[in-house]
Order: C-alpha cells, then structure tokens, then sequence
C-alpha cells in the first residue's frame, strides 16, 4: 500500500484492512429486475446463462446497518472505507477480465482485497485514490478479476455543475452504435435499491441540490457504466467481452436525454455516454475473446 506522508495520508498510514471473502447463489431475481428496469420484454438470462459483463455488480451486496448510515446515506463505517474524516465518495472507474463468465443459480465466491492508496492534489483540494481488486470464483475456477478505482476527499467541494439543467436538449452522434435513455426519479431510486446504494444523491433532490450543491438528482457512476455495456450486448449479442476498461468524467443528472454511443474497433469498440452538454460523461474500452 502507497501512500503520502502529509495531509491526508497520515490517516491511512497504518490502515491495511485485510481481504475478505463474501458468497452468493446469484439468484435469478435481481437480473430480472435490472431487465425490467432496461425495458427488456422479460429476463435476459435464465438459470445456467452467462451474466453480462458487469451485471455482477447487482450482487455480493453489503446492508449495513441503518445506524451505520452517516447522513449522507453512505455507511460510516466499513472495512475498505478510508478512516479520513468527513469522507465524500466518488466512483471514478475500473477495469474487468472475463476469463469465464459467472453463471446465473451457480453459487458463486468474491475475494476481495485492497491493492493500493494514493493521495493526489486535484483541482479542488487533496483527493485519496482507493484501488480495490475483486476476484469471482465459481465451480473451482477463476471466472472475473475486477478492480475498482474509488476517490475520497476530506469534507464537501464546491461542485463545477450547471445551475440549470435543459431537459428537452439531445445530444447527437453520427457513430454506429447508440443507445438514447433517459433516466428519472424512478429509475434512479429502482438502480439504488437494486444495487444496495443508500446514497442519497440519487432519491432525495432538497438534500441534493441543498447539501451536495447539484442541480438535481445524480445518475449512478455504475448505471451509466451499464448503459454503455448495453451497446456491446445488444450489438454483439454471440460475442464474449474478454476485457472491459472504463472511467466517469463528469455527473449526469436526473431528467437529461442521456445518449450511449460506440464505435466497433478491430478488436472491440469504443463506447461513451453523452448528453447535449458534454461529449464525454463517461467512457469505456472492451475487447472481445
């Protein structure tokens, strides 16, 4: 583990939590959920298919208690959560191998553990980057090996976000790939409960636009990571993601015409999701076995 030896690194100096090991039956219901919330006709798996790339992240889920909630809706506590004080979380990307994909009813294992911790200067003060390396096993074998790259930075910043939002823009794109959604209200409180995510920036708008400074409700870092992986599904349905790279750049908010776009490659495609604001929300990179 990395550190750095002034300001916000002394609190992580002697933090080295150990790895842990959660299991799950990867249960069909939460896939059908998420189809549902996709506008799938119907599930789009059943027991024994292939989890799309990243679907795995509506299970392995931690509920902590609600006394552990800080006011935020984020847990207070938790074994890969910084001991920094007055933490404010940002997921800002990560990066996949399928060796196999999981499968849907077979029980499954997730080793988790912490790979590095770096203190960086941003453009608004000093920022803690958090890498967490997720291992997911079934029937014996390695089938995934994730890693995530989370931020914290001590106390609240002053947001660079619009004042107002212009909810009838589009964005467009000539690329060959596109996916138009439009996230509201309900879908981002469907996403939070689907995903155990008790962040109020995604359900609560005073708390939102008062506490945290946006103009409204925030789209989750890991829909929008979806809604990409959704061109590559629906475009390449007989083809394998071998890897997938991603990165969030700037927050979507509830209620704007969200458009993914993504352009095949050799190997792969491209992908990014935009509105008429901004090109690049967020970005990804797969390739295909």
């Amino acid at each position: 583990m990395q550190t750095a030896a002034s300001g916000l690194g002394p609190y992580v100096e002697s933090w080295s939590p150990g790895a842990v090991t959660d299991d799950d039956a990867l249960f069909p219901g939460p896939l059908a959920a998420l189809s549902a919330l996709l506008d799938e006709p119907g599930p789009i798996a059943a027991a024994g298919d292939a989890l799309p790339p990243l679907w795995h992240w509506l299970y392995f889920l931690n509920w902590p208690a609600q006394s552990d909630l800080g006011s935020d809706g984020h847990p207070e506590k938790g074994h890969f959560l910084p001991p920094i004080p007055d933490r404010q979380r940002m997921f800002a990307g990560g990066r996949l191998t399928v060796e196999r994909p999981l499968r849907l009813g077979t029980p499954a294992r997730r080793n988790s553990s912490l790979v590095s911790v770096k203190a960086k200067q941003g453009s608004t003060g000093e920022l803690l980057f958090v890498t967490i390396r997720n291992e997911y096993r079934q029937d014996g074998s390695t089938c995934l090996v994730e890693e995530q790259d989370i931020v914290y930075r001590s106390g609240r910043s002053a947001g660079r976000h619009p004042a107002e939002l212009d909810t009838s823009a589009e964005a467009t794109s000539a690329e060959a790939w596109q996916f138009p959604f439009r996230p509201d209200s309900r879908m981002l409180f469907r996403f939070s409960a689907l995903t155990a995510n008790a962040h109020r920036i995604h359900y609560d708008a005073p708390y939102c636009v008062t506490e945290e400074g946006y103009p409204d409700l925030v789209v989750h870092g890991p829909l929008l990571v979806l809604a990409m992986l959704e061109l590559a599904r629906r475009q390449e349905p007989a083809r394998q993601v071998r890897t997938v790279s991603y990165r969030l750049r700037s927050p979507a908010f509830a209620g704007e015409r969200l458009l993914a776009v993504g352009t095949p490659t050799d190997g792969g495609a491209t992908l990014r999701v935009a509105t008429h604001r901004e090109e690049r929300h967020a970005t990804a990179e797969v390739t295909f076995a």
